[in-house]
């Protein structure tokens, strides 16, 4: 949601330029790796206790994912392989923060992680399930059809700094968090079958 209402704004003055700076010097992968690197490093971030530079990686890793791709349109790179490590990446931020949350306090949100974790193994598979059968929609920009939500990468973002800000009231945000991905995937589902 917020990236269908804001993506143009943030696009235009904080990725198109840089993308264009970098295109003769650096290949989109490895700003798709330096993603999954700074999603990587969230973990050690949380479990010893550093919320500012969690965000910090969490958001620079945000960055470079919506870097890379431009990046591989404007220097004509684009490919199925980069589109695939750009996905798996997604994925392995995810689970680095959902992980690094954990490790904050694991007799306590033990639960709340699965079910965070659960609902994006399903979301995720509706996302892909959902593409795999319909055609891709290049206005979008994407090499393969993407099938927008209510839960998106930016608004799961926001939880999650807001879980790592907030947490007292870690439980409820876990709990809305994975109700409204969970919402996400059954409303995708949905709408594939009225097709």
């Amino acid at each position: 949601m917020l990236e269908q209402k804001y993506r143009h704004l943030y696009q235009r003055w904080l990725v198109d330029q840089p993308a264009k700076w970098l295109s003769p010097v650096c290949a989109p992968w490895v700003i798709t790796v330096l993603a999954g690197v700074l999603g990587i490093l969230i973990i050690p971030m949380l479990a010893l206790g550093h919320p500012v530079l969690a965000t910090v990686f969490l958001l620079l890793s945000g960055y470079c994912d919506s870097l890379d791709g431009t990046l591989a349109r404007h220097s004509n790179l684009q490919s199925d392989f980069g589109s695939v490590l750009d996905i798996v990446t997604d994925r392995l931020v995810e689970f680095c923060v959902v992980f690094g949350l954990f490790l904050v306090a694991p007799e306590t949100r033990g639960l709340w992680c699965m079910l965070m974790l659960g609902s994006i193994l399903l979301c995720v598979t509706s996302f892909l399930v959902v593409g795999i059968f319909t055609p891709a929609n290049d206005k979008n920009g994407k090499s393969f059809h993407y099938s927008p939500g209510l839960m998106e990468r930016a608004e799961a973002f926001v939880f999650f700094i807001l879980m790592i800000w907030l947490p007292g009231y870690f439980a409820f945000l876990a709990l809305v968090f994975s109700v409204l991905v969970l919402w996400t995937a059954g409303v995708r589902v949905r709408q594939f079958y009225l097709l």
